[in-house]
């Protein structure tokens, strides 16, 4: 495990492939951590790509974030630019997912600089967001007391289960209790995780669709057939949004591709990333 320390605390980190190889750098969902990418990144490794696989600080991150963090959705995709420009990282194909795919919106239209391209798996986009199973969660967020009270509820593997798992075809029992463990043990970490939901609101993902069209790097948009949560007509839209993408429809997955059709996703990252690397040209 790797640690990059930004302003706001420090990020722990996994990275697979040689360091070589293009580096993608991947954002995962609200409530999940890095682990969820480990079967697509292996795949990836054996491509040649470098990849480099972050537990932002969405309530599974080993470490609280530092009192002062701007723990916004903006504030999360400040600490992704920062990241990469901490760890000397360019020509990015930044990969999100879940609200990851929100977070990786707004760092492409607010701090594009070192992103070379962007990978949208399902997630969320335009006016569907906040996704109203956090609902309850926005809620008690705004109230401490009751926040600790629905942290404490994902010790239940049932919560759990009904929390996560429309997410995936796959069995998601041992990474949900993984994800949860931090923000029910710490406190701390449960903060940090009520000042992000407390945080989620429509205009940020609005605002980040009315400037996807000044992204012109290459995009594509990898959504899932099954997915419970995310509708494919939000996939054209971002593929009709983004000038210079393409859009791919991966079948039998749910939101979790990676998990449901991990060889799938890593053909076509692998094949994008390569496409599109501009080292050499």
């Amino acid at each position: 495990m790797h640690t990059v320390e930004l302003g706001g605390g420090t990020i722990h980190y996994e990275t697979a492939g040689p360091p070589t190889g293009r580096p993608l750098v991947f954002i995962h969902g609200y409530a999940m951590g890095g682990s969820l990418w480990r079967p697509l990144s292996a795949r990836l490794a054996r491509h040649g790509l470098r990849c480099v696989v972050p537990t932002w600080p969405l309530g599974a991150h080993q470490t609280a974030m530092r009192p002062s963090a701007d723990m916004t959705m903006r504030g999360v995709a400040a600490m992704v630019a920062e990241f990469l420009d901490k760890a000397g990282l360019d020509d990015v194909v930044l990969v999100g997912n879940d609200t990851g795919g929100a977070v990786a919106q707004v760092v492409a239209t607010e701090f594009p600089d070192r992103i070379g391209a962007l990978v949208l798996t399902s997630c969320d986009a335009f006016e569907h967001f906040p996704p109203p199973i956090l609902a309850p969660f926005i809620t008690a967020a705004r109230f401490p007391l009751l926040w600790r009270i629905a942290v404490q509820g994902m010790r239940s593997r049932a919560v759990r289960r009904r929390a996560y798992g429309a997410l995936a075809h796959a069995n998601l029992d041992a990474l949900t209790a993984e994800w949860t463990r931090k923000a029910v043990r710490d406190r701390a970490i449960a903060e940090n995780l009520r000042r992000f939901t407390g945080s989620l609101t429509r205009q940020t993902t609005l605002d980040a669709a009315a400037k996807l069209p000044q992204f012109a790097k290459p995009a594509l948009i990898a959504w899932s057939a099954d997915d419970a949560f995310f509708p494919q007509a939000d996939g054209r839209r971002l593929a009709d949004a983004l000038p210079n993408s393409r859009l791919e429809i991966i079948h039998g997955a749910r939101t979790f591709s990676m998990l449901d059709a991990p060889d799938v996703l890593a053909d076509l990252i692998a094949e994008f990333a390569t496409a599109t690397s501009t080292v050499g040209r």
